[in-house]
């Protein structure tokens, strides 16, 4: 049902009962989220942890000159949220996008709170996934570093390329480093030049 795959998900990291999976589960509520609206601003507290059920979502930040600055997108079987502000209830400097018309189950700071309390399992669970994501941003860093713009362009599309069909230029662009226009004569030049 609706919490299936979040279930999966779970099950890949940590083991837990079935009663623990329902308990877990209940603390997750589902919204719908339009195409192209706004869950997150910049500036807003992020109140929120999502899990995708359905769609796609990039998180962006704006810098100040107005550029857009895509960090990652997030689509199915994918969580969202901004650590940052969720933790520590600053200001967002992140906005976070649907894509496309997107299904996601939410769980605020107080209701993850008290399934720490009830259950243990579900501290070695996000610890397991937070080690997870520092690793992905490791591997990130190095890649915008040491990579040139056509590897990095030709890494993404290689690695995602389900996602790569659901965005724009621009929004691969952005999330590459690159300006449209040069993502333009990247995809010109054949794969191997």
């Amino acid at each position: 049902m609706i919490y299936d795959l979040l279930k999966q998900n779970i099950l890949k990291n940590v083991q837990f009962s079935k009663s623990e999976l329902d308990t877990f589960c209940k603390h997750f509520h589902p919204k719908i989220i339009p195409k192209k609206e706004i869950l997150l601003s910049q500036g807003e507290i992020c109140k929120f942890e999502g899990f995708v059920l359905e769609g796609c979502f990039r998180l962006f930040t704006i810098d100040n000159k107005g550029n857009e600055i895509t960090l990652y997108f997030a689509v199915k079987d994918w969580w969202l949220m901004d650590v940052d502000s969720f933790l520590n209830k600053t200001p967002s400097s992140i906005n976070i996008q649907a894509l496309e018309d997107s299904k996601i189950l939410m769980i605020d700071k107080s209701d993850k709170l008290a399934l720490y309390q009830s259950l243990p399992v579900v501290e070695k669970l996000f610890r397991i996934m937070s080690q997870k994501a520092l690793v992905a941003w490791q591997r990130r860093l190095i890649r915008n570093h040491c990579y040139t713009a056509k590897e990095r362009y030709h890494y993404f599309l290689k690695t995602y390329p389900d996602i790569s069909l659901k965005l724009t230029d621009k929004q691969i662009a952005s999330y590459v480093g690159i300006t449209h226009e040069f993502l333009s004569k990247l995809k010109k030049q054949p794969a191997d030049q």
